[in-house]
């Protein structure tokens, strides 16, 4: 194959990223904005030796599992990339890339992936929102989202998986930069004021938190911000009782794609708000993690809590804890729990969020739990002169999974059941790997589509003591 060189192929498969497979003469061609079935026209773009990457010229048999994008610039924005499969397909998408990688990385040929769990309304379901905030050639501001795989901003206000309430924010921020000629940052230069806009909202709550994040110490005319922020009618589109409850600023001076800097001010209002998953209160401050798809938590955190099989006796351990969201979902029903997580900020969150909710049984550390656990562990099991046990252990990790130190000492505290969520099922194969090298089994597997229309998901399985 050869640059330009176009030719017609039917998709055969998808990538993990979501892109289409075909091929030509056993040549694979990776095509965005594709779907299995599809017989489509394509320009090749950039080839390997046994493979290379095509730009879709024209759909000439679609798929019976296309649908139209509702988003006007789904394939432009790099956001969502799957907005053209079927939603039922997405899931079943999502089970396979989680079985596959469980299966091909982790070497477990007898764990099956049960149905996904998913979601009522795969549409406008997100809490959080960041608006990359920038100019065209002719200067003037452009509010959006960065299309795939670069920093040139695609200009909208409205996202289809984003909340509703975004829409007038973004309106009235562009409104008050250019009423007070507040310039939009430019990367080139590292000159200008407005880098991103932040939204947060409390679904249950229906709080709403607007954080600037700015090149410069000070924020021009704030209480211009704050006045026309104020003013706006965040229920024209949503008959609710949605109020902006905090105005904030984030200074971010540095030469960095990190969105948030470390300094936050308040100009009006509090400085986080308040949200429920479940009965379960939770205080969220700019920088706190939070999990963005609300409802989706729910069963994501509910699955968790069937998995422990608690009575109310179990000491627990929450690694990677965050602000404490799945420690507290689980204080409820166990004798201890102990979360673990390496920002300091977080742990804070926690603390204040168990003292939120009147839960007195979860115990928070501050570091990395690869180092926090066997530290403690090493202490306890000396002081006792016995080996420190836990009943279950929940694992929440990042994308690099678990370091294999820390994984060590979850077996040595030799937990009836270990419970593993990830958010990228092939280091979670791995893990599951080693574990299961050392005495433990899957018991189950289950997918929970966090991210609908795009193409991560989260698992949650259950191990056990062979």
């Amino acid at each position: 194959m050869e640059k330009n060189q176009e030719c017609i192929i039917k998709i055969e498969d998808m990538s993990h990223e979501g892109e289409g497979v075909g091929r030509v003469d056993g040549y694979a061609l990776f095509v965005k904005d594709t779907v299995i079935g599809d017989v489509v026209r394509v320009k090749v773009i950039k080839t390997k030796k046994t493979y290379g990457y095509a730009r879709l010229v024209e759909v000439l048999t679609p798929s019976p599992n296309r649908v139209e994008p509702r988003c006007p610039i789904a394939r432009q924005c790099g956001g969502c990339n799957l907005q053209e499969l079927a939603y039922p397909q997405q899931l079943e998408f999502k089970r396979r890339i989680i079985e596959n990688n469980i299966r091909r990385i982790g070497g477990l040929t007898d764990v099956s992936v049960e149905k996904i769990i998913g979601m009522d309304n795969p549409y406008f379901y997100r809490n959080k929102a960041q608006f990359p905030v920038g100019t065209d050639k002719d200067g003037n501001i452009r509010i959006g989202f960065y299309a795939g795989r670069t920093h040139s901003i695609i200009e909208t206000e409205r996202c289809y998986i984003g909340a509703p309430v975004n829409e007038p924010i973004i309106k009235a921020v562009r409104e008050y930069m250019q009423e007070n000629n507040i310039a939009a940052y430019n990367e080139q230069t590292r000159t200008g004021v407005v880098r991103h806009i932040l939204i947060r909202c409390g679904f249950t709550t229906e709080e709403v938190m607007v954080c600037l994040v700015i090149n410069q110490k000070k924020l021009p005319a704030p209480e211009k911000l704050v006045e026309k922020l104020k003013a706006i009618e965040l229920n024209v589109q949503n008959p609710d009782n949605w109020h902006i409850s905090s105005i904030m600023v984030n200074v971010n001076m540095e030469n960095t794609n990190v969105i948030l800097g470390t300094a936050c001010t308040t100009l009006w209002g509090n400085s986080y708000i308040e949200d429920y998953i479940g009965d379960i209160k939770y205080r969220i401050s700019p920088m706190s993690f939070y999990q963005v798809n609300p409802r989706q938590t729910v069963k994501l955190y509910q699955t968790a809590l069937d998995f422990a099989g608690l009575t109310g006796n179990e000491t627990v351990w929450d690694l990677y804890c965050g602000i404490g969201t799945i420690s507290l979902f689980l204080a409820k029903q166990a004798k201890k729990v102990y979360g673990v997580e390496i920002v300091p900020q977080a742990i804070e969150d926690a603390i204040v969020n168990a003292g939120l909710n009147g839960i007195d049984n979860a115990e928070f550390f501050v570091g990395k739990a690869e180092e926090v656990l066997p530290d403690f562990y090493q202490k306890e099991t000396a002081r006792l002169g016995k080996k420190l046990t836990a009943d279950v252990i929940v694992v929440d990790p990042p994308r690099k999974g678990c370091d294999e130190s820390l994984l060590a000492t979850m077996v040595q505290m030799e937990p009836k059941r270990i419970v593993y969520v990830s958010c990228d099922s092939a280091t979670l194969a791995r893990d599951l790997k080693y574990l299961c090298g050392e005495g433990y089994k899957v018991e189950k597997c289950i997918g929970c589509d966090m991210f609908a229309q795009g193409v991560h998901v989260e698992t949650v399985a259950l191990l056990t003591q062979k």
